[in-house]
């Protein structure tokens, strides 16, 4: 097939999963034998403008005509079998898929977040859980509430382009790639239409070799964010201390807006190592050395990326028990699950998860099991290529093979992926 990606990249002072997601499925596509082009903007890019550039930026937030033409010319000129729609928050904007139309390529959609229902796209306020927006006519407490970034100047142009071209989404994507079944029912139940909703979960690229042994740290790798469970975290690990410890470190990989706090709380301790920013390379040997990943979100991530990195490494997770979470750890079995919000809660499963030995190199077992038949490499081609498909056939009438350019493109690559390595 040929496929036309289009994303709006994320600003490089903070690493972005999404932005790697997408990488990887460009790369897992190429790999394949598929012909992948990438249309893009970068937030990073703004910076540059000039300072009329910048105050209009905010305006081409619900609609940007300029991508529209270019994409469309682009469009006609190239002729994919199907685009790829990823973030088109703040510079390309739902012009895209007016583009697609005007073209009449057909396209899809992964909701790496929850902006359909949600301005920031969070589902969350004030370090809670926010569903106010979800299902209103106009998400109008957003700005009242000053969702994005504080300011209800800053959510304003968020909450017109959720409102103006909530029908154009819902129309002209063929198909959405929601990345968890706790994703999806909660979209279907805002009102988005089920029959376009289909379940692909991220794949983690396999990182070839697995825990050695039970591991030497407790790993925490994320954003440093009230969001992310950080103080949950630490108050949990100060109620595990106060009782003698489990032998061994905490170490925190990341930053954000609670650094400060982070670096303070783990000043002068033998037990907790703040080691701030680890690039790929150090975030892979990071986590084949833990006892175990934590995730204590109080958001309802849509995914967890550092889960299925953890499985990948034959590592178990303790992660809070919501959202994407629950399908991606089996409790007791590939890991363990604890009461969001309740530090007690994950202070137990800490305690259990470092102190049972057997129980965890088992469960590490497992969950590479469940890394190999959910979140590989193979397994993500095939989805992707099933989405593809099903869009491109809805598109053009239903037949499985029919493509743009009536090539038959579009039918299955598999057992033909260049290099025979599957694109791991």
């Amino acid at each position: 097939m040929r496929v036309l990606v289009v994303h709006n990249r994320y600003s490089s002072a903070q690493p972005s999963g999404e932005n790697r997601v997408v990488d990887e499925e460009v790369d897992l596509l190429r790999t394949a034998g598929h012909r992948v082009e990438v249309f893009e903007r970068r937030s990073d890019d703004i910076s540059g403008r000039s300072l009329l550039g910048k105050v209009a930026v905010p305006l081409l937030v619900p609609w940007n005509p300029a991508v529209r033409s270019e994409l469309a010319a682009r469009l006609r000129a190239g002729r994919p079998d199907v685009v790829h729609v990823h973030n088109v928050f703040p510079l390309l904007s739902p012009a895209v898929l007016a583009a697609c139309a005007d073209a009449g390529v057909p396209a899809v959609a992964t909701l790496h977040n929850y902006n359909q229902i949600c301005p920031p796209g969070t589902l969350q306020r004030d370090g809670r859980l926010c569903t106010e927006c979800v299902g209103a006519p106009a998400p109008l407490p957003a700005v009242r509430h000053g969702c994005y970034r504080g300011s209800r100047l800053a959510t304003v142009p968020l909450a017109v382009g959720m409102s103006v071209n909530r029908r154009r989404w819902w129309s002209g994507v063929e198909r959405f790639f929601c990345i968890s079944a706790a994703q999806r029912d909660l979209l279907v139940r805002s009102g988005m239409p089920a029959e376009r909703l289909a379940v692909k979960h991220n794949f983690v690229p396999d990182p070839g070799a697995c825990r050695a042994d039970g591991g030497e740290h407790l790993l925490f790798l994320g954003r440093l964010a009230e969001a992310k469970g950080v103080r949950h975290l630490m108050a949990a690990w100060d109620e595990v201390a106060a009782g003698g410890g489990v032998g061994v470190p905490l170490v925190l990989a990341g930053a954000g807006p609670l650094e400060q706090e982070v670096t303070a709380w783990a000043a002068g301790r033998d037990d907790v190592r703040y080691v701030g920013l680890y690039d790929p390379a150090q975030c892979r040997e990071a986590v084949a050395r833990s006892v175990a990943v934590v995730a204590p979100s109080l958001a309802l991530e849509t995914f967890g990326l550092v889960v299925a990195e953890a499985m990948a490494a034959g590592v178990p997770a303790v992660a809070a028990g919501h959202g994407a979470f629950v399908e991606l750890v089996e409790d007791g079995v590939t890991g363990l699950l604890h009461r969001p919000g309740d530090p007690h809660s994950l202070a137990s499963c800490i305690r259990r998860i470092t102190t049972g030995r057997a129980e965890n190199l088992e469960m590490g077992r497992a969950a590479r099991i469940r890394y190999e038949q959910g979140f590989s490499p193979d397994v993500g081609l095939e989805r992707l290529e099933e989405g593809y498909r099903t869009a491109i056939a809805g598109r053009y009438g239903g037949a499985q093979d029919a493509s743009p350019t009536g090539n038959g493109r579009a039918g299955s690559r598999r057992g033909t992926r260049a290099g025979g390595d599957g694109g791991s």
